[in-house]
């Protein structure tokens, strides 16, 4: 009775005929021997590497009282920061605009001695606009001075940073291989408890492969505008963490 129960919680299927209908389908697992298993398992593999790259964005907000003002401001503010990135060793290629917004700021309504609010039409008092860049940063020991340069330009948004692997493909074939090792281990388990044996590895099939988040920089440079330039914020890489999931059918015999 043990027996039957642990093929049953390792999601053991007895063998069961193929037509040749059904062998024509891709998605059908190929027939196993008579009197054989299937047995299917999960099992996730990772690799862990240090960054070599990171993103960020930077941007400028500015106000006019026009939209023509507001926008022109920008665009000569932008252009500063844009810059101030190809000093730094940012290359054309990993600089790449990402938000162009012009908006109208309106008047806050008047409150009245009753405490409601006076029903007045909307007005509009200036506009607001913003133009942010998406930038990868290929050299993490400059990056802080990257974000000091960005901030001396004129920068006031700095969001980030989000850090990447050069060679993502790389670090999720580690990934794969680390996953099927883990199937294969826990495929052997259930069958050394089952009494059986692994013949082989009958499909597999991927699931979702990811990177795990690192902590989020968040810097604001009109919030110390009027201090004396700030030190080159300290920027710390840590590790990434690739991880695959892999779905993995073994057929398994006595």
């Amino acid at each position: 009775m043990r027996k039957l129960a642990l093929l049953a919680a390792a999601s053991l299927i007895a063998a069961l005929p193929v037509c040749a209908a059904q062998a024509q389908d891709a998605s059908v697992i190929p027939a196993i021997a008579a009197g054989h298993t299937l047995l299917t398992v999960s099992a996730q593999g990772a690799s862990t590497r240090t960054p070599d790259m990171a993103g960020f964005s930077a941007g400028v907000t500015t106000q006019g009282a026009t939209a023509s003002e507001a926008l022109t401001a920008n665009s000569a503010a932008m252009a500063k920061v844009i810059a101030a990135l190809k000093r730094a060793g940012v290359a054309d290629k990993d600089i790449q605009t990402s938000t162009i917004n012009l908006n109208p700021q309106w008047a806050q309504p008047k409150r009245l001695p009753d405490g409601s609010y006076e029903d007045a039409p909307q007005r509009i008092i200036g506009y607001q606009a913003n133009n942010s860049v998406n930038v990868r940063a290929r050299k993490l020991d400059q990056m802080g001075k990257v974000i000091d340069a960005l901030v001396s330009a004129g920068a006031n948004q700095v969001n980030g940073p989000n850090f990447m692997l050069a060679e993502q493909a790389a670090a999720e074939d580690e990934a794969r291989v680390d996953a099927i090792k883990a199937a294969r281990a826990r495929a052997e388990l259930y069958a050394r408890a089952a009494g059986l044996r692994v013949v082989r590895i009958v499909s597999i099939n991927e699931g979702g492969g990811y990177a795990r988040p690192m902590p989020m920089m968040y810097a604001k440079a009109d919030m110390v505008a009027a201090a004396p330039p700030p030190a080159p914020p300290p920027v710390a890489a840590g590790e990434l963490e690739t991880s695959v999931t892999v779905s993995v059918a073994f057929e398994l015999a006595p």
